[in-house]
């Protein structure tokens, strides 16, 4: 500290600092949001195909690591709860959830196949295995992404940009470029934006 400074006045400064880090980090977070607007048809035709799928009584099975569990997550629970307005309930399971099963099978086979155990078990023929990654490459989800293929269920993947090894072994991916915490942000508003596009049908097909 020199002479004439304060500590309030280091205070400030360090405040100064921190705040435009956060500036920083917004506008750095809009374009990549804003650039969800580029996959819109995309977006909308997953909101179909989910939506139709989870009428049919077929499931969704979800997948992620670290904060793309917690997405995936979110996902889920907007399913088997509900995201706009009352609606039934809808199938919906959130593999890295599964507490119990992801240390067992993590113990016994290795971190790899926590996923993919868990989708030979619970997914079936027409089924959509739905995998969150910034990186695309977490060993775990690509062979989940195998397992989803060997048993017929259909897997898609949010990615962050390509090329990366989950968006070319999945079936179909939506894939946002820019830094991973800015990517891991847009998904979650392409995690909602496809809950709002599901709901017409959803709502729909609840009446049996």
């Amino acid at each position: 500290m020199t002479i004439d400074q304060q500590p309030g006045t280091i205070q400030a400064e360090t405040d100064r600092g921190s705040a435009q880090v956060v500036l920083d980090h917004v506008a750095a977070s809009v374009p990549v949001i804003a650039s969800l607007v580029d996959h819109k048809d995309h977006i909308a035709a997953w909101a179909d195909d989910i939506a139709s799928r989870l009428v049919a009584g077929r499931r969704l099975l979800a997948a992620g690591n670290g904060g793309s569990a917690a997405e995936a997550q979110h996902l889920t629970s907007e399913l088997t709860g509900r995201f706009d307005g009352d609606r039934p309930a809808y199938s919906a399971i959130s593999l890295h959830a599964e507490s119990s099963a992801v240390t067992a099978i993590g113990n016994d086979y290795g971190y790899e196949e926590v996923f993919a155990r868990q989708v030979r078990a619970h997914a079936r023929a027409g089924d959509v295995v739905v995998l969150l990654s910034t990186s695309g490459k977490s060993p775990n989800l690509l062979r989940a992404a195998a397992a989803a293929r060997t048993v017929g269920a259909r897997a898609i993947a949010m990615t962050g940009a390509r090329p990366n090894p989950l968006a070319d072994a999945v079936d179909d991916a939506i894939c946002i470029d820019g830094p991973s915490a800015n990517v891991q942000e847009a998904q979650l508003v392409l995690v909602h934006a496809l809950c709002r596009a599901m709901e017409p049908v959803l709502r729909r097909g609840g009446r049996r």
